[in-house]
């Protein structure tokens, strides 16, 4: 098995190709999965109201893996729409925070494997994304909600929680990618 902070398939093999009834059935698998590991995460208690464990990227992390961009895009898509839906912060600021962060991660995350698959493997691609994800929120804080730049002093505490976050989505989305791959799924 390969490890998981060096992967020699390039990005492009890896990506299996779908008809579109289980395409959708996927996406629709995968952001179910994606919307319990969102719910189950804002039902723990965290240190800090905003720290989250971002557990349920890791579906975003296997959607782009194994079925490309467009299925990673739409899984986070219909995963923050019906997440918030379901929490009642829909269209309220949390909601712009989380959807913001979510599309610019996955463009990066997309940017990183299709680009640079040779030198970032899941686990790269994953703290990167994490640490996106967290940064877009800084800057929304800092121009939208707090009009300071002063939010930039919780960088720190952003980054470690993105390398704790993203070492540990990464970890269990390489391990997932490889089954996914040996069983064609």
């Amino acid at each position: 098995m390969p490890s998981p902070v060096s992967s020699s398939i390039h990005a492009q093999e890896r990506v299996f190709p779908l008809r579109k009834t289980s395409f959708i059935t996927r996406i629709g698998v995968l952001a179910a999965a994606g919307l319990i590991l969102f719910l189950f995460e804002s039902a723990i208690p965290r240190p800090l109201p905003w720290l989250k464990p971002g557990l349920s990227n890791l579906v975003t992390l296997i959607a782009l893996y194994c079925y490309g961009f467009r299925a990673a895009f739409l899984v986070m898509l219909i995963r923050v729409i019906t997440g918030a839906f379901v929490l009642g912060t829909l269209f309220n600021p949390v909601f712009l925070f989380a959807l913001s962060g979510g599309i610019v991660s996955t463009v990066v995350m997309a940017l990183l494997y299709t680009n640079f698959s040779q030198t970032f493997s899941v686990l790269g691609v994953s703290f990167l994304g994490a640490f996106t994800h967290n940064f877009v929120q800084l800057l929304l804080a800092a121009f939208l909600i707090v009009g300071s730049t002063q939010v930039f002093y919780l960088m720190p505490i952003m980054l470690l929680s993105s390398l704790f976050s993203g070492f540990l989505v990464g970890v269990f989305a390489h391990y997932i990618i490889q089954k996914m791959e040996v069983l064609r799924i």
